[in-house]
């Protein structure tokens, strides 16, 4: 196995932000429709109960069509406006076109690493790296989507600069 680069050698193009791999796309517009299509079924049948509507299917099948297909183009959307950073300092995340959102993770706050692959992320190459930090409000960071790869770096850099870290301490 080959040694992770030293934390001071700069990730190919790691100041700029890093999109999750397309692959990915399609488990979180899965997930998302899945997700969608049931409340949307529940919330059509909920509905047809307190209305008294008689015809079971009418309602609640389409329902739970339409919210298949808005979940899994929000899931997909999501997902495609998904990007990384890691830079000596931080590991930010920045999501969203509308509403953005843009976490930063100082390398100093970081407690402990994991990676997360399920059956269906090892099939695609996938993994989710989970960022514990220190602090009791907010004090995860999960990166769904990465490239099993990637990821695998990117916990190896963060790891090495706590070694790092400590050893000055």
């Amino acid at each position: 196995m080959t040694e992770p680069p030293a934390f001071d050698t700069p990730l190919p193009h790691d100041t700029s932000w890093q999109p999750l791999p397309p692959r990915g796309a399609l488990f979180a517009a899965a997930g998302a429709a899945i997700s969608m299509a049931f409340l949307f079924g529940v919330a059509s049948v909920v509905i047809m109960l307190v209305t008294q509507h008689s015809n079971w299917l009418l309602i609640p099948l389409p329902a739970a069509a339409l919210g298949a297909l808005l979940g899994a183009w929000f899931g997909w959307r999501r997902h495609r406006l998904t990007f990384w950073r890691l830079d000596a300092q931080s590991l930010g995340v920045r999501r969203g076109h509308m509403w953005q959102s843009e976490s930063q993770v100082p390398v100093s706050r970081v407690q402990h690493l994991d990676l997360r692959r399920g059956p269906l992320e090892r099939m695609a190459g996938l993994a989710t790296l989970i960022v514990h930090t220190a602090g009791s409000r907010m004090n995860t960071v999960a990166v769904a989507g990465l490239a099993q790869a990637d990821a695998e770096r990117l916990r190896d850099r963060l790891a090495r600069q706590l070694d790092h870290d400590d050893d000055a301490l």
